[in-house]
């Protein structure tokens, strides 16, 4: 490799004034790469202990390190690096080997909401519920299934031909879905959903206008009344966003059980047990579902069930909890409208394998769901709670619902945002009572359609 002087050069006149042209921007980008390929081929020989990001003194020791080979590189080659290049090469040095290479700035960036890896090349990020190109890179296929190791290696996963496909979760809590070559054909690919280290509260999602005030005070109270409540949408519509916020309105002296793949509910109550299923060892064992797991709970005295997002046939057993005896309950579906819900509740349920009837299953559905929370991503990238739902009950084989509250939308502004309001539809629900006897006195002037 041929080593080039990031610093100034005699027989190059650059004109101060002139901004470098993209193409001489890219080309000093790359050169600066390649010379931390090479410091870090330097650090990583020379490095007697694996250093813990959280040490202070192993920080400093790496950073002494990557100086000193940097230097080392530099003068064996005669070459003068500014104090610039210095420090972006420093960076990309340390990000390899503390963090995640070249997605690690992205994920340090609390604007940046989701990272998307689609092979080394194209490296995308969700930012204000739009998505748009970096200009990360990773050298190739390699770099990105290292990257890959380092972030399912600590929590015993693997990834591998034989398992190309893998659920995890960062340090912070954010969920990562990786999938590999064979299945994944233009390269290893990574999609990161982050999370905020200070979750969102209710007044974030008023001022966001994902809902109103009046919304915001029924919530509460169907969640403090003991109903059972799914928030139903499509995927990053912010489901689990909303039920976070929504699970905060439960009583501090209640035991709660939360049950997910990878663990992203963030409650702030004290009694908190947090299960997460496994994958099947190398051997094909060992594996704990959901279903699994809701079975399990059953048995742990919890006063909520909290499950992150039904998808087969634990559907079954979580209506059965709800019930019997577990009211309070809440979980996620995907699904696009609330009646497209109730379809899904019950095509999962016969994914448990049992030979129900569909008018019993519905039945047990309606029986068993009080609320659906329907929350959609809009083409501006805002989120906005669309319909609140009641279940009525059954009439004739069907399971029957009524709006109380939902979004119209009017169009947009000059600026392409989605402009709308939040309106009742005039329906008092029918659990008023329910509430009443839990000590919610929701006023009854909240849903006077003022149209």
């Amino acid at each position: 490799m041929n080593f080039i002087n990031f610093g100034p050069n005699q027989n190059e006149i650059i004109n101060e004034e002139k901004k470098p042209s993209d193409e001489l921007q890219e080309k000093r980008k790359k050169e600066l790469e390649d010379f931390a390929i090479l410091v870090l081929e330097g650090v990583i020989d020379d490095l007697t202990f694996t250093p813990d990001k959280k040490n202070h003194e192993d920080i400093k020791i790496l950073d002494e390190q990557i100086h000193e080979t940097m230097n080392n590189i530099a003068l064996k080659n005669s070459k003068h690096l500014l104090p610039g290049d210095k420090q972006k090469v420093s960076k990309l040095v340390t990000d390899e080997i503390l963090s995640y290479g070249p997605i690690t700035s992205l994920l340090e960036d609390p604007t940046v909401t989701e990272v998307m890896v689609n092979g080394p090349d194209k490296v995308y990020i969700e930012r204000a519920g739009k998505i748009e190109k970096t200009d990360k890179v990773f050298r190739n296929n390699q770099h990105v299934l290292h990257t890959i190791d380092k972030i399912v290696a600590p929590i015993g996963r693997r990834v591998d031909e034989s398992s190309p496909m893998v659920d995890a979760r960062l340090p912070d809590g954010s969920r990562v879905n990786i999938i590999i070559p064979p299945l994944a054909i233009k390269g290893p690919t990574i999609t990161i959903r982050k999370f905020s280290t200070d979750p969102f509260g209710l007044e974030d999602l008023i001022s966001f206008g994902s809902l109103n005030m009046n919304m915001a005070k029924f919530l509460r109270s169907c969640v403090r009344g003991r109903l059972n409540i799914i928030v139903s949408g499509g995927t990053g519509s912010g489901k689990t966003t909303l039920m976070n916020v929504i699970s905060g309105f439960i009583s501090h002296d209640e035991r709660i059980v939360t049950i997910e793949d990878a663990a992203e509910v963030q409650l702030q109550q004290e009694h908190v047990v947090t299960l997460e299923s496994r994958s099947a060892n190398i051997e094909g064992k060992g594996k704990v579902s959901i279903r699994d797991l809701v079975v399990n709970s059953l048995r742990m005295r919890p006063d909520r069930i909290i499950v992150g997002e039904v998808r087969s046939g634990e559907a079954l057993d979580m209506l059965q909890a709800m019930n019997t005896g577990h009211d309070g309950s809440i979980t996620t579906v995907h699904a696009n409208t609330p009646r497209d819900a109730l379809s899904r509740l019950e095509t999962m349920v016969l994914m448990a394998g049992m030979d129900l009837p569909s008018k019993a299953i519905r039945e047990q559905i309606s029986a068993a769901l009080d609320l659906i929370i329907q929350i959609s991503r809009f083409n501006d990238g805002t989120r906005k709670v669309t319909k609140i739902s009641e279940v009525t009950g059954m009439e004739n084989d069907t399971i029957t619902l009524q709006d109380i509250f939902y979004y119209k939308q009017d169009g947009f502004d000059e600026t392409n945002r989605v402009i709308g309001k939040y309106t009742p539809t005039g329906v008092v629900p029918s659990f008023m009572e329910k509430l009443r006897a839990h000590g919610e006195n929701v006023q009854s002037s909240i849903f006077k359609n003022g149209e």
